[in-house]
């Protein structure tokens, strides 16, 4: 189906055509006929198929339509805030969605698109929100802020959407979007995307929709044609890293997003990749936000070669080049691994994502196999064959719903135990059962012209850290030694 055919303005389809896309997906076929309507949407849809544009699309021609009608026109001397509100749960995504909002939105005169999100000095955010102003992409605590203190108007809200409303609910914001939820008039349209409506997310949908359109797009049960599954078992902590460098030297690497469970292990993985000669750069919330912005532009630009980065932090990355995705630690919870290896076989490309399990990853590795009903094909390299007996894996029940029950008591909520100490891993924004509710709540390291990190010790080998994610001067022996 072409997008002409689905009632967009022509200048919208002239910019999805400049954007190189000829036909529209299944979720937009779906969502936005239902959204030009006016109808509230529950829409969900695995990552990479198009959910962003169905969403962006019927809200700019809701801003075309305002232009058009002279009862709607505004006074430049007046704050009426965005007729469109977005939140996201990370500011990568809300700026990916800003830039879609951008790229669609090119051939809109005068369209205005502002980002509020944790990490950016207030003073601009202000300047944008007192302003003209069509579309507002924010996260919910740093918006929250400006509400508080008076800044952010949102009484004139005509559309508001929640994207990926299920990880904001795991991030803590129920209270934040209930809270700006009743800042926004009550006759406004409401469109959530989530990968479930199941529990505390279909209860918040029951609070914020009026007889919504529910719309269900590739479910976490998807087959990912496009994107090949690896499974490789490690002995030990050296037996991962040397699989981790055959794989990052093999040619059909183009580009590599490599997940940690958590920010240090980021750190410190990246600094040791880097040793070794890889150009590489950590991501994770603990960051600045500039840092952050520069090492999504290096990875862009193909500067980079490497990224590690945690899971909270690498939601909306969309970069095409993306070839391998390495899980080098497992995610706390099952659904984590649909949206970590979404990140590769983007744009219709094919991707690879492997899987670096040790003995003690048996559990999640199961739990991942019941959430998406399909086991993961176990692989061995030449020369780096698994010593120690496969574990016993069993096939994957249809049906299963893996560990996306909410909460619970002591360990239930999903995070698996740490073998090594015998006690579940310590809380952390980006990893861990229980994370704090605000993106901006770790304090930003210093960082200079090249963003250089502050020493610390290493977990293994005494990698030095780097100073930016250029290239370092590979030493000689490596870590391959099992």
């Amino acid at each position: 189906m072409t997008f002409e055919s689905l009632g967009l303005h022509e200048s919208l389809t002239k910019a999805v055509a400049d954007a190189g896309y000829e036909t529209a997906t299944e979720v937009q076929m779906k969502a936005i006929p239902l959204a030009l309507a006016n109808h509230d949407l529950m829409v969900s849809s695995s990552t990479g198929s198009g959910k962003t544009a169905s969403f962006i699309l019927p809200a700019l021609q809701r801003i075309i339509a305002s232009r058009a009608d002279t009862t709607q026109r505004r006074d430049r001397s007046v704050v009426y805030g965005p007729r469109i509100l977005v939140l996201t749960p990370t500011r990568e995504l809300a700026m990916q969605v800003a830039k879609a909002a951008s790229t669609y939105g090119r051939h809109v005169q005068g369209l205005r698109v502002a980002t509020v999100v944790g990490g950016v000095p207030y003073p601009a955010q202000i300047k944008a929100l007192r302003g003209p102003l069509d579309i507002l992409i924010s996260t919910p605590g740093r918006l929250l802020d400006h509400l508080q203190t008076g800044k952010a108007v949102l009484e004139n809200v005509e559309l508001l959407v929640l994207d990926e409303a299920d990880r904001m609910l795991d991030m803590g914001f129920i209270d934040d979007i209930n809270t700006i939820a009743e800042h926004v008039p009550a006759a406004r349209q409401t469109v959530m995307f989530s990968a479930t409506f199941a529990g505390h997310v279909g209860r918040l949908a029951q609070n914020l929709l009026r007889d919504p359109q529910r719309i269900d797009v590739a479910s976490h049960t998807d087959t990912h044609e496009n994107i090949e599954q690896r499974l490789h078992w490690a002995d030990n902590h050296h037996h991962k890293n040397a699989l981790l460098d055959h794989i990052l030297t093999e040619r059909s690497m183009e580009q590599a997003l490599v997940f940690t469970s958590t920010q240090r292990d980021a750190d410190w993985l990246a600094d040791r990749l880097a040793e070794m000669g890889h150009a590489v750069a950590s991501l994770h919330g603990g960051m600045p936000q500039g840092r952050r912005n520069r090492v999504l532009q290096g990875l862009r630009s193909q500067q980079l070669k490497v990224l590690v980065a945690t899971d909270v932090a690498a939601r909306g990355i969309d970069v095409p080049s993306i070839s391998h995705v390495i899980n080098y630690g497992l995610p706390m919870k099952a659904e984590d691994y649909v949206h970590r290896i979404g990140r590769t076989g983007r744009a219709g490309r094919n991707g690879l994502a492997i899987t670096l399990g040790e003995r003690m990853d048996t559990g999640m590795i199961r739990r991942i196999q019941q959430f998406t009903t399909q086991s993961i094909p176990v692989a061995t390299i030449e020369g780096l064959e698994p010593k120690s007996p496969e574990p016993r894996m069993y096939a994957p029940r249809p049906g299963g719903d893996g560990d996306s029950r909410p909460g619970g008591f002591g360990n239930r909520s999903g995070a698996p135990a740490n073998k090594r100490f015998g006690k579940p891993f310590a809380p952390s924004r980006d990893g861990g059962g229980y994370p704090p509710r605000r993106e901006e709540g770790f304090a930003p390291r210093s960082a200079g012209p090249f963003d250089r990190a502050p020493a610390r010790r290493a977990p293994e080998g005494g990698a030095a850290p780097r100073s930016d994610f250029k290239p370092a001067r590979p030493r000689s022996g490596g870590f391959n030694n099992r």
